[in-house]
């Protein structure tokens, strides 16, 4: 009983744990459930009539057990004793190899299912667009994957067998017991509730005692994830109060560490208590059952059915006390993930999408105006981990923007920080959609083209450079898995890391580090023109591609991006004086609004804007870059 004690108390505690046992059922979220598990229905039927078939095994062994007692106690049958005993032996036999076969079929049926649904999450979240990414907590998201996909699928592979199996146990315990001694049967279930209800408000006790240990180890761990990384130990170290940064993260381990005794100790007066009340249980009923026995109304086999069918009672009785909360956790964990799915892409491929037509292409923009999406479009207030979501937005940045660039042509956009030109950027790849008017490559709207005919045709680079947490040969076959080594090293040669990563520990399979810190800013930033010139797209963009590049690095540069842009459609922006000096065309942007267009020579003798900046910035000889004006 004391084992029983446990699991009912952990079961109970798990599911308080979830919170959603005053929530009522959604019809829609049971269909949804029903679509998920139709793949695997199969499995389920299988599952269930295990579970059923344990339940009838684990009632059997009990009457079993007293008939053999009666069959020693009569003393003249022991042809009697010795088939029970074997049939007792065969039960336990078929009870573990039919329990080893449900549990196959659960791992089996609650891993299919993680499968379905993290693979459905993060397809899903794939499709969304930018603004869901710089909105949303990656905690968060993380979570939906992790913690609310394995507590959906505990309603398959716990919750499910736990309550078809403990309905059965239950209702063919009750009967043999009722049929063997209804009298010590009813008096056994009047000590229930003092089984029941420690079980129920300990459970929620300890739910919410870690509840507030995962809070706190929540926190820990955002703030080591903040403080371990790179620029996080760095800024702590400029910045910081180590002292203070210790007391705090100590605080709250201290608080953990106070729950978690404090949850020990519950846990154990809570088995003691119940192990207690299980043996005054079987004192009942052997005590009554001996009285019984001995007055000749009851045989002694049947006082011991009767104790050992107690066992069995108690623990499916329980369960299904607890079985609503269990029910309504899993099913909150499955709107958690649904939530998610529900959330609409604002960026759809069309089923008829066309392909980028071949040879060199042009860059249009006709018209287009466009307002960031709000926050309700493209977020959610679990994932930002707000009461309620930022609704401002949707206010026009672009307001009738219009030009061309002609096949293997570089357009050059110059203009204040916040101007748009970034926003341009973004609009071609189609990390986001017009609201009005269109963008075009090579004649065809970009709402009309294929999302990997989009990625094969266009090159970005910008000016964060960023990296993944592997190898400098990984990063690179982002841009094309199919590369040879020499490709590799050709591009690496180009932008001039050929040396460099020959001389790094493992060559290409050197590991750059999260977020490549473990190079320097221009060498991340070369590693990133390597990639566009192994990927060889025909339109490239350079948003503020150098802009964290000194002089050294700029000039080992620069000739790989002259290369990188020879022959290519080119939108740069803000980029060196040089390449804008040498642009077919120069867009001064303000406010959303193209203000002025012309060569270098063009802007300059209009006195306009463009000649301001020119002014303003290198009015002390020649300069080597265009900066913004802030």
């Amino acid at each position: 009983m004391e084992t029983t004690a446990w699991t009912q108390l952990h079961s109970v505690m798990n599911a308080q744990n979830g919170g959603s046992h005053n929530r009522p059922f959604a019809r829609a979220t049971l269909r949804r459930i029903g679509a998920f598990a139709r793949p695997h229905r199969r499995r389920i039927v299988q599952f269930v009539l295990l579970s059923v078939l344990t339940a009838l095994l684990a009632v059997a062994t009990p009457v079993l057990a007293g008939d053999v007692v009666n069959a020693i106690v009569g003393g003249n049958d022991r042809t009697r004793v010795v088939r029970l005993a074997v049939l007792i032996a065969v039960i336990a036999l078929a009870e573990a190899g039919i329990g080893l076969l449900a549990r196959w079929l659960s791992a089996n049926l609650g891993e299919g299912l993680i499968l379905d649904l993290r693979t459905a999450v993060f397809d899903h979240v794939q499709k969304m667009p930018v603004a869901f990414f710089t909105r949303t907590r990656t905690g968060a998201l993380v979570s939906r994957l992790n913690n609310d996909v394995i507590g959906a699928q505990r309603a398959f592979s716990n919750t499910l067998s736990g309550v078809v199996g403990n309905v059965v146990t239950l209702v063919l315990t009750l009967a043999v017991m009722l049929t063997l001694s209804w009298q010590i049967t009813l008096l056994a279930l009047v000590l229930l509730p003092v089984f029941v209800i420690p079980a129920r408000r300990t459970g929620s006790r300890m739910a919410r005692m870690q509840r507030e240990a995962a809070a706190h180890n929540a926190a820990m761990g955002t703030r080591m994830t903040e403080r371990f990384s790179a620029p996080g130990a760095t800024l702590v170290k400029l910045f910081g109060r180590p002292e203070e940064e210790s007391r705090e993260f100590a605080a709250r381990a201290r608080r953990v560490r106070d729950i978690g005794v404090r949850t020990a100790m519950a846990q154990s007066a809570f088995i003691t208590a119940l192990t207690l009340v299980s043996a005054l249980a079987l004192a009942l009923v052997y005590g009554l059952g001996g009285y019984f026995a001995l007055d000749g109304s009851l045989k002694a086999g049947t006082v011991v059915s009767l104790a050992l069918l107690l066992t069995r009672l108690y623990a499916p009785l329980t369960s299904l006390a607890g079985a609503r909360v269990e029910v309504m956790s899993a099913l909150v964990s499955f709107e958690r993930v649904f939530e998610v799915l529900d959330l609409k892409p604002l960026i759809e491929e069309k089923a008829d999408a066309r392909e980028v037509p071949e040879g060199p292409v042009a860059v249009e923009f006709d018209e287009v105006r466009f307002g960031y999406p709000s926050a309700d479009k493209v977020s959610l207030a679990s994932l930002e981990e707000v009461a309620s979501l930022d609704n401002r937005g949707g206010a026009e940045v672009l307001h009738g923007v219009s030009f061309r660039a002609e096949p293997g042509r570089t357009i050059a956009l110059v203009g204040s920080s916040g101007a748009g030109k970034s926003t341009v950027a973004q609009l071609l790849p189609r990390l986001y959609d017009t609201d009005a008017g269109a963008v075009r490559i090579g004649g065809v709207d970009v709402r009309d083209l294929s999302a990997t005919s989009i990625r094969a045709t266009l090159g970005m680079v910008t000016q964060d450079g960023h990296l993944f947490h592997d190898s400098v040969r990984a990063n690179l076959l982002l841009a094309r898995p199919e590369a040879t080594e020499d490709e590799l090293w050709d591009v690496l040669r180009r932008a001039r890391l050929e040396t460099l990563v020959r001389d790094l520990p493992d060559g290409l399979d050197t590991v750059v580090g999260e977020r490549g810190y473990r190079l320097s800013g221009g060498e991340r930033q070369r590693m990133t023109i390597a990639r566009l010139l192994l990927a060889r797209q025909r339109v490239v963009i350079l948003d503020e591609a150098t802009a964290h590049l000194d002089n050294t690095s700029e000039a080992a540069v620069q000739e790989a991006l002259a290369e990188a842009l020879d022959g290519r459609t080119a939108i740069v922006i803000a980029h060196r004086l040089s390449t804008i000096r040498s642009a077919d065309q120069i867009l001064v942007v303000e406010n959303g609004r193209i203000v002025e267009r012309g060569t270098h020579d063009e802007l300059v003798a209009v006195e306009g804007r463009y000649a301001q900046l020119y002014r303003t910035q290198f009015a002390h000889g020649e300069p080597e870059t265009v900066a913004e004006v802030v």
